[in-house]
């Protein structure tokens, strides 16, 4: 039962998700062709429309936090959502990881505890679909694949786990609900901004959302 989304258009199978409504708009208007908004209940902005290629496709936006985007994610398998790649953002946490750079979640360690109600205890990772993160590294756009850690909120302060090189507050929860769920689901992060407070400016991200948006776009027409 959708206790969240209320659409008004159809879904497709093949999803994009991100957290901020804005870059939901941003990537409807510059993946789809006469995209019509999909959903607007409870601000989760969502459209669904067809790619220039033809394949159907909805950018589904599912708030903050993997609470919030693991019900997104459950409500849209209700709706006949099959395979999804998050396009999010992160912070850095290692001095190698540049502002701009896009990753592809390799694994997704929980460091907090919103992934445990989808088997992934704190400290445990979360993989992604190997198909679609093969895809995403396979793709011509040079992506990093790295290990991220999920916190519960800002980890400002807190250590990471071991191995994880960014920080974000979806990726674990959203890849564990989505293997119970038996969807195929991936991620793209794109560095928003770094441990030491450095932050990318608003029109550098908006050009990194583009790029994680068509490489997601590709691969799910695959």
């Amino acid at each position: 039962m959708l206790s969240r989304l209320r659409p008004t258009a159809s879904v497709a199978a093949d999803a994009i998700l991100v957290g901020d409504p804005g870059r939901a708009l941003l990537l409807a208007q510059e993946l789809l062709e006469q995209p019509k908004m999909s959903n607007h209940a409870r601000g989760l902005w969502g459209y669904s429309g067809r790619t220039p290629a033809g394949r159907p496709l909805t950018i589904q936006s599912t708030g903050i936090g993997g609470p919030s985007a693991a019900l997104v994610l459950g409500e849209l398998a209700e709706l006949g959502v099959r395979r999804a790649v998050r396009v999010g953002t992160c912070t850095g946490l290692d001095e190698t990881i540049g502002l701009g750079e896009i990753l592809i979640a390799e694994m997704a360690v929980a460091a907090g505890g919103s992934a445990a109600a989808h088997g992934v205890a704190v400290d445990e990772a979360a993989a992604p679909d190997p198909a679609l993160t093969e895809r995403l590294a396979a793709a011509p756009d040079g992506f990093r694949r790295a290990t991220v850690a999920s916190f519960d909120s800002r980890p400002e302060g807190q250590a990471a786990p071991p191995g994880a090189v960014a920080a974000d507050m979806q990726t674990a929860p959203l890849l564990a609900r989505g293997r119970v769920l038996g969807l195929e689901v991936a991620a793209l992060l794109i560095v928003a901004e770094q441990a030491g407070g450095d932050h990318l400016e608003k029109d550098a991200l908006e050009l990194a959302e583009k790029r994680a948006g068509r490489a997601a776009s590709a691969v799910l027409s695959a």
